[in-house]
């Protein structure tokens, strides 16, 4: 016990013996000075072998001719290989590929063309028109006017009003007699008063009790409601 105290009473390292410390990595020591101008890098030999340049290998060309082992001339092929050695035959509905120079039956080198076919055979004739030097001549308006059809002209005339429309209303349109002379009701001359806005709680009484309250009876749920529950209500002897 007494070692365990005398250790705890000894004071704590002072780390702040090197005020003016520029890294965080040492405390105890100074770190040692730099004389060389570069960091040496050891390379391992995995690094190394990395660094080498790789090595090409050119291929040999060999002879089309080479040497068949006597393994090979003395070897027996089994059934399965010569029937996979055999090439495949085509597909059944499989014909030959026609000849270039189509063979013409005797009945196609007599015939003689219809005069419908002699017609379609001909090719068709592009009319040119002739392109004047001289530039055309502007037409008068009297003749754009006449070549109008009839539905751009149905278009052009603007619709008629509705056979029930009034038009608008004057500005000023006379008083009636028996409006001038008429006299307004009580009740009328009310609702055309301005309104009048009162505050929040002006005019409320809050202390008031109304008549209704005051002649009220209470039943007697209310009564027995009224009441203290029992288990509060301490006994005094």
């Amino acid at each position: 016990m007494g070692t365990r105290i005398q250790q705890l009473s000894q004071p704590k390292q002072n780390h702040l013996r090197y005020p003016d410390r520029r890294s965080v990595y040492w405390l105890d020591k100074m770190p040692p000075e730099k004389t060389e101008s570069t960091t040496k890098i050891e390379l391992t030999s995995r690094w190394s072998d990395l660094t080498r340049s790789k090595s090409f290998y050119t291929q040999v060309p060999l002879s089309p001719i080479w040497e068949v082992s006597k393994w090979a001339l003395r070897a027996v092929p089994s059934e399965r290989l010569c029937k996979l050695a055999q090439p495949r035959p085509p597909a059944a509905e499989w014909q030959p590929s026609r000849p270039l120079p189509t063979h013409l039956s005797r009945g196609t080198q007599t015939a003689v063309a219809s005069s419908r076919i002699c017609q379609l055979a001909q090719p068709k004739r592009r009319q040119l028109r002739a392109v004047s030097s001289c530039r055309a001549e502007p037409r008068p308006m009297t003749q754009l006017v006449s070549r109008t059809s009839a539905h751009i002209e149905l278009l052009a005339t603007p619709k008629h009003d509705h056979p029930k429309y009034e038009g608008e209303r004057p500005v000023y349109w006379p008083v009636s007699r028996a409006a001038r002379n008429h006299v307004a009701s009580q009740r009328l001359c009310e609702l055309s008063s301005p309104k009048r806005r009162k505050a929040l709680f002006e005019g409320y009484n809050p202390y008031g009790v109304s008549r209704a309250a005051r002649s009220a009876n209470p039943s007697s749920r209310i009564q027995e409601l009224c009441l203290p529950l029992p288990r509060k209500c301490s006994s005094r002897e």
